[in-house]
C-alpha cells in the first residue's frame, strides 16, 4: 500500500478520492470503481503501487504510436485497475487482476528501461491496464525515466480530472487516448463513464506533449458516418496532424458480436481522411505496414514493413517541405 494522492478525507472515516470524474467518496475498508484507490482507516491508499502485472519490450508501433520514434522498440509496463467498465475490454483479466505480479519500485523500472537501451529501447510506455489508474506509481517512475535520457508514454482512456492530468504531463512525452466513441450515451452505456473529460484530456494533452487517438470501431455501435465525421472534426480542430488510429473490434469480455467488418473500418478512415492529415487502420493484416505519407504531395516519409525506415529532413518532407508532425 502505498498512499494515494488526490483526495480529501470526510466524516465517519469517508475519503473524496479526486483523481477522476467519478469523485468516488470510499467508505473504510472498501475501494473506489477502480479497485485499486481503497480506504484504510480513512487514509486513501493506491493498492496497486509498484505491483506489475505486464512487461515486455514492444514495438513502439503496437501502442499504437506511428509518429513517435517510428521503428524504436519501448519497455512496456502495466498494472491493474480501470476506472471504466466497458463491455468489450480487451484486457479485462489484467484489470482484474487474475495474472500474478511482481514488484518493482520507480528506479528498478528506469534502471531496466537503460539496460535495455543497446536493444533499441527508447523509454518506458505505460500501458496494458489503465496507467491513470496507477497514478501514483507513474508519476514517480516517469521523472526518474526521463533523468536517465529516455522517453516516456502513456497508453490511456484520458478519463482523469485536470488537476491530475495537468501534473502527470508535465512528465510526459507522448500519449494515446482510446477514444471510445464520439457519443456522451456510448460512454454512460457501454463504459461507466463520460465522453466530456476525455475530450478535454486530448485538447489539454495536445498543447504539451505528442498525441495520437485510438478509436475501436464497433459495427452499429459507433460506426455511423455522422459520428466519425463529428469525431475528426473534433481532432482536425485541435490539430489535422493528430493520427488518428481506427482499430478492428474483437469479440471480448462480455461482448460477443462478430468483428468489424474491415471494408467498413477503410471505408470510415477514408471518411475521416477528409478533414485529418494522418489516418491508420489498426487490426487488419495490413496494419502493421502502413505508410507514413506527406499530407500535401503523398510522398513516403516512413516506410514499414520488416523494417522501418524514414525520409524526413529538418521536420519536414523531402519533397515539398510540407512540416510533418513525426518526432525522431
Amino acid at each position: 500500500m502505498h498512499e494515494a494522492r488526490y483526495w480529501d478525507p470526510g466524516q465517519d472515516g469517508v475519503v473524496h478520492c479526486r483523481l477522476c470524474p467519478h469523485g468516488c467518496r470510499i467508505r473504510p475498508g472498501e475501494a473506489g470503481i477502480c479497485r485499486v484507490r481503497c480506504n484504510r482507516g480513512g487514509t486513501l491508499y493506491a493498492a496497486n503501487y509498484g505491483q506489475v502485472s505486464g512487461l515486455a519490450l514492444d514495438p513502439i508501433e503496437k501502442k499504437p504510436l506511428y509518429h513517435f520514434y517510428p521503428g524504436s522498440l519501448i519497455l512496456s509496463a502495466g498494472s491493474w485497475g480501470c476506472n471504466l467498465s466497458c463491455g468489450f475490454c480487451q484486457n479485462w483479466a489484467s484489470v482484474t487482476r487474475q495474472y500474478p505480479t511482481r514488484t518493482l519500485t520507480p528506479a528498478q523500472l528506469a534502471d531496466l528501461a537503460l539496460s535495455l537501451v543497446d536493444r533499441g529501447n527508447c523509454g518506458v510506455a505505460f500501458t496494458y491496464t489503465e496507467p491513470l489508474m496507477w497514478y501514483e506509481f507513474v508519476r514517480d517512475a516517469a521523472p526518474l525515466v526521463r533523468e536517465r535520457g529516455l522517453k516516456t508514454v502513456l497508453v490511456t482512456n484520458g478519463f482523469i480530472r485536470e488537476r491530475p492530468w495537468l501534473e502527470l504531463l508535465e512528465h510526459i512525452d507522448a500519449v494515446n487516448i482510446d477514444l471510445k466513441a464520439f457519443r456522451p450515451d456510448f460512454y454512460r452505456r457501454w463504459c461507466g463513464g463520460s465522453l466530456a473529460p476525455v475530450r478535454r484530456a486530448i485538447a489539454a494533452a495536445a498543447e504539451r506533449c505528442h498525441v495520437e487517438i485510438t478509436t475501436l470501431l464497433i459495427e452499429g455501435r459507433n460506426t455511423g458516418e455522422e459520428e466519425i465525421r463529428e469525431l475528426a472534426a473534433f481532432i482536425a480542430a485541435i490539430d489535422p496532424g493528430i493520427p488518428l488510429h481506427l482499430s478492428r473490434y474483437h469479440p471480448a469480455h462480455k461482448w460477443t458480436q462478430p468483428p468489424t467488418d474491415p471494408g467498413l473500418i477503410r471505408a470510415l478512415a477514408d471518411l475521416a481522411r477528409e478533414q485529418l492529415d494522418h489516418v491508420y487502420t489498426g487490426n487488419l493484416p495490413e496494419s502493421w505496414q502502413l505508410p507514413t505519407r506527406c499530407p500535401r504531395c503523398k510522398h513516403v516519409l516512413v516506410r514499414r514493413g520488416i523494417a522501418v525506415t524514414a525520409d524526413v529532413e529538418d521536420g519536414r518532407c523531402p519533397q515539398c517541405r510540407q512540416p510533418v508532425n513525426i518526432r525522431f
